[in-house]
């Protein structure tokens, strides 16, 4: 069967939050759908009650079946689902790179950069890089709840113009969320990442929810210091970022020579209060990979914070707090040290003391000037942008819920300590 046919075969691999999600809703709407996990208690759940989704616009109970293993007869898939952890999506692709289809096409769902990983095993021209907008989590077993709206952005990371399987990987996705096509899939990974590297990461060495951490001065500082550093790696790498969610301006967030100058410029203000709503709106969230850490299970630093590194040293961009910020999780998930607000403080101090990179004023060929490009979120617009920022750190597959609720409370003074 080829992609051009009517029913492709398609394989999902992984069933937890966002896997269990995408499958419930394409078995809901007839496709050929094989479920593919290798966690026992969840493939028993699926089979003896079905995929079981919460929250709105969900299909609720969805009778379906998942295996925990792939037969040496099984196949081929015309649409592999990549819906692993960033730390098994290249295990995950070698397992089932011979049920793929010759012209059939492997999807990374995964945060950071995994499509060149993936790449490297089944070859470029059969990897399409599936942005995820969206969250959900695993509440129990087979029991899923979408903790967010939104949908995918498909694309391929070397670029170029959409192209048929592309277009019909999001013709299927259609049923679980809107679905965009981009001939920048780069520019969105790189957004997405920035905000990854912010959030997540300082989130677990923080120790706590969004919303307390996001009501200390140096901890929205240490934000911006890492968000900042991924930008001029991925100006660096000729990246044209692209606005999340259509919102949030990376190019704008980034500090500027102006805003390390001087304490209280207005730019500096806006950006503080604007990492504010994201805390007052999302108090409650919590970081995934601190929950990963906490299960036993190794973090995706290496696919966060370490892509930054690795390809910053690679084009002689200083990134010292997205390096700190890596070897601080490494040592929590060795128990060498425990997250907590105070940790959070000495990474800042020693970042601080090594001393920050100045903003690098240059962009990627053809892109309009950064005068041009950088604007700030309208004032119509700042639950958009907390949105945009939230959607981003948390739509990855998680086994737990981590958010516990969405309602703002008063704002704080950006000043705060």
């Amino acid at each position: 069967m080829t992609m051009a046919e009517a029913r492709p075969r398609i394989l999902v691999v992984g069933c937890g939050g966002i896997g269990g999600v995408v499958a419930a809703h394409l078995v809901d709407q007839g496709h050929d759908v094989t479920a593919l996990t290798t966690n026992g208690p969840i493939a028993d759940a699926i089979n003896a009650r079905g995929f079981q989704v919460l929250g709105e616009g969900s299909p609720g109970t969805v009778r379906g079946s998942a295996v925990r293993a792939l037969d040496e007869k099984t196949g081929p898939f015309d649409v592999v689902l990549l819906a692993t952890q960033p730390t098994q999506v290249e295990d995950a692709a070698r397992s089932v790179a011979s049920h793929l289809a010759a012209d059939g096409v492997m999807v990374c769902f995964q945060n950071g950069l995994c499509e060149e990983r993936v790449a490297s095993i089944v070859g470029a021209p059969r990897v399409v890089g599936g942005v995820v907008a969206w969250g959900a989590s695993m509440i129990d077993p087979g029991v899923y709840e979408r903790t967010s709206s939104g949908g995918f952005v498909l694309g391929r990371l070397e670029g170029g113009a959409p192209e048929e399987k592309v277009e019909a990987v999001a013709r299927l996705l259609e049923a679980i969320g809107p679905t965009a096509v981009t001939s920048n899939l780069a520019g969105v990974r790189w957004s997405k990442l920035a905000i990854n590297c912010a959030v997540s990461s300082i989130g677990t060495v923080g120790g706590d929810r969004l919303g307390a951490l996001l009501r200390h001065r140096f901890v929205r500082r240490l934000a911006l210091e890492v968000m900042t550093e991924a930008t001029l790696v991925a100006r660096a790498s000729n990246v044209r970022l692209e606005k999340v969610a259509g919102t949030l301006d990376l190019d704008w967030i980034a500090l500027d020579d102006t805003d390390r100058a001087a304490s209280g410029s207005p730019s500096l203000v806006a950006k503080h209060a604007l990492l504010l709503a994201v805390g007052a709106r999302y108090r409650r969230l919590r970081s995934s990979m601190l929950a990963a850490i906490e299960r036993g299970r190794p973090p995706a630093v290496e696919f966060l914070n370490g892509e930054i590194v690795t390809r910053g040293e690679r084009l002689g961009v200083a990134t010292p707090v997205n390096s700190a910020l890596r070897e601080t999780i490494l040592a929590i998930a060795g128990k060498r040290v425990t997250p907590s607000l105070e940790l959070a403080r000495k990474l800042y101090d020693q970042t601080r003391a090594l001393g920050l990179p100045h903003a690098v004023t240059s962009q990627p060929a053809g892109a309009p000037p950064i005068s041009e490009s950088i604007a700030a979120p309208t004032s119509e617009a700042p639950v958009a942008v907390a949105d945009a920022i939230v959607d981003a750190a948390s739509s990855v597959d998680t086994p737990s819920a981590v958010v516990e609720d969405a309602e703002p409370r008063s704002p704080v003074d950006p000043k705060r300590e």
